[in-house]
């Protein structure tokens, strides 16, 4: 069964700085800092781009994971999408869409993800990563929020 769920940020910054810090290695490193997230293979700093993908290990639930996502298409400064290509889940979607507003950007996660293992995995899903996942993206957002409105 597919998890889906939507996020909206308003950043008071302009609509290519929020992209651009969205696609930021180091950016996401230090908005995941509580789990110990590092970027270990692929592009492990600096902006990602188009066809790039990068490895991601962090310590979540007191297991530690990888993840490889791919950029697998990108619309400067209006959308980019994030595939997992290798990690826990069976599927994991992000598609990031930027608005410009007259007072900034509007951003919007669409998220849609599928755990593993079955009827375990559905109820993992329900349980448990359809309330930790939204929390990790908001941390993630609410840092750039923070930085790009400095």
């Amino acid at each position: 069964m597919t998890v889906i769920f939507d996020l909206e940020t308003h950043i008071a910054a302009p609509i290519e700085d929020v992209f651009d810090a969205s696609l930021d290695i180091d950016a996401h490193l230090a908005s995941m800092e509580a789990s110990g997230e590092e970027a270990i293979g692929g592009v492990t700093s600096g902006k990602i781009g188009l066809g790039e993908s990068v490895t991601w290990r962090a310590r979540h639930f007191g297991l530690t994971w990888k993840m490889t996502s791919k950029i697998t298409e990108l619309d400067r400064p209006h959308r980019f999408v994030d595939e997992q290509q290798r990690g826990p889940f069976k599927l994991f979607y992000h598609e990031h869409t930027f608005e410009r507003t007259p007072t900034g950007t509007t951003m919007s996660d669409h998220i849609r993800f599928v755990a593993p293992f079955g009827v375990v995995g559905r109820v993992v899903e329900r349980l448990v990563l359809g309330a930790y996942l939204p929390k990790l993206i908001i941390e993630r957002n609410e840092y750039l929020k923070v930085r790009l409105e400095e």
